[in-house]
């Protein structure tokens, strides 16, 4: 599969996870778009475009169970989730309940809103290592209070990669009666999603990351009785729009001015992609070879895993736990001299290497990353002593 895709041969890319890596029939499925914009924008922006959106819409619509005309299309989960707190009537005293494991670019921008209207955000700790499905359920509704308002949760964290149990915790939402956010930027493609089953009352995610597309390519999914709330996060055309479609939620927020929306438009290519190369069998692949290494890499490490070794909790993605007081250090020397592109990630006061592999990716890659690990213990001081 390497040839498929345009990443440097002399790399040893282990950082799938971050902005993923986009095969090149679908990159070129994605100029192919950038080619017909170009030919006569005119006519592709006023008169095309809500036809070849619709089209992949309903692609991507079919692989993640929802309906087409409950979500829309934006850049990145950052996006996404700006457009919520836009909306959202907190008020002074409000909580919105998380965890302790979110992503940081989140955690700054409830920060930002929480400071606006005087809401407080409450990273409930979910404490390492993972016993259970249960114990994070535990830990995380002790964080509940008659305050809380609104639950947000990523279905799988940056940076310790585990996948949290959403669905468990959509449930009890709704019967608190609480508003539901998930932040699902690691899940298309990855494991199995049916926004329908989970049944969020906001839901966004990539489709750049594991599900192959270009750069720039998300969603944000929005139950029907959460849309009329939600205002746009640009104010354009669409509003109180002269030519009005028969939905004002997708008028809105589908159109807002001039922008390649190439991205946008190759999820049909990149859904046949991965029907045609069993993608699913690769990506069970790779979730086997993390099964079969991390608890190695941990004993090199002489770190323990953080979470039962198993796929309720890792998918192609897993952290390991590093005793290191130089972390930027260790990152540039990896991926400088020994030219493997890996991320040393943080939660609170604890560092970890996380491993993200897609089909392009082989046992050798791995045996090659703990051999120079090995090699990093032996000479460096990058790593602290451990005494056992």
């Amino acid at each position: 599969m390497k040839s498929q895709f345009y990443l440097d041969p002399e790399i040893t890319f282990l950082n799938h996870g971050s902005f993923g890596a986009c095969p090149k029939p679908i990159f070129e499925n994605y100029q192919y778009w950038q080619l017909e914009l170009e030919k006569e924008p005119v006519q592709f922006i006023q008169k095309k475009v809500a036809g070849y959106l619709k089209t992949s819409k309903l692609a991507l619509a079919k692989f993640i169970h929802c309906n087409a005309d409950d979500f829309f299309f934006v850049p990145n989960p950052t996006v996404a989730i700006n457009t919520i707190m836009r909306s959202l009537t907190l008020q002074p005293g409000d909580e919105i309940l998380t965890t302790n494991h979110e992503y940081g670019a989140m955690d700054r921008t409830w920060h930002f809103y929480c400071k606006k209207y005087g809401a407080k955000l409450v990273n409930q700790d979910i404490p390492l290592p993972i016993i259970s499905k249960e114990q994070i359920l535990e830990a995380f509704w002790k964080g509940y209070t008659s305050r809380t308002k609104v639950v947000f949760l990523n279905q799988i964290s940056s940076a310790t990669a585990l996948i949290f149990p959403v669905k468990e915790i959509c449930e009890r939402a709704k019967e608190l009666g609480l508003i539901t956010i998930i932040d699902g930027a690691h899940v298309p493609g990855h494991i199995d999603l049916d926004i329908e089953a989970l049944n969020p009352d906001f839901y966004t995610g990539t489709m750049h990351k594991w599900m192959l597309a270009p750069k720039g390519c998300s969603f944000l999914y929005v139950k029907k009785e959460f849309q009329a709330m939600l205002e746009p996060l640009i104010v354009s055309w669409g509003y109180e729009s002269e030519s009005p479609s028969d939905s004002q939620f997708l008028d809105y927020h589908e159109y807002q001015g001039t922008r390649d929306i190439a991205a946008f438009l190759t999820a049909p290519t990149a859904i046949q992609f991965l029907e045609d190369n069993n993608w699913k069998q690769k990506s069970e692949d790779c979730k086997k070879m993390i099964i079969d290494n991390y608890e190695s890499f941990c004993d090199l490490m002489q770190s323990k895993p953080i979470c039962p070794i198993s796929t309720t909790f890792l998918g192609q993605m897993c952290s390991i736990p590093i005793q290191t007081e130089k972390p930027l250090e260790l990152k540039e020397l990896l991926f400088q001299k020994y030219k493997i592109e890996i991320p040393v990630t943080k939660r609170l006061d604890s560092y970890f290497l996380r491993i993200s592999l897609n089909a392009y990716n082989s046992q050798e890659d791995l045996d090659r990353l703990r051999f120079v690990l090995q090699e990093i213990k032996n000479n460096s001081t990058i790593f602290k002593k451990v005494n056992n």
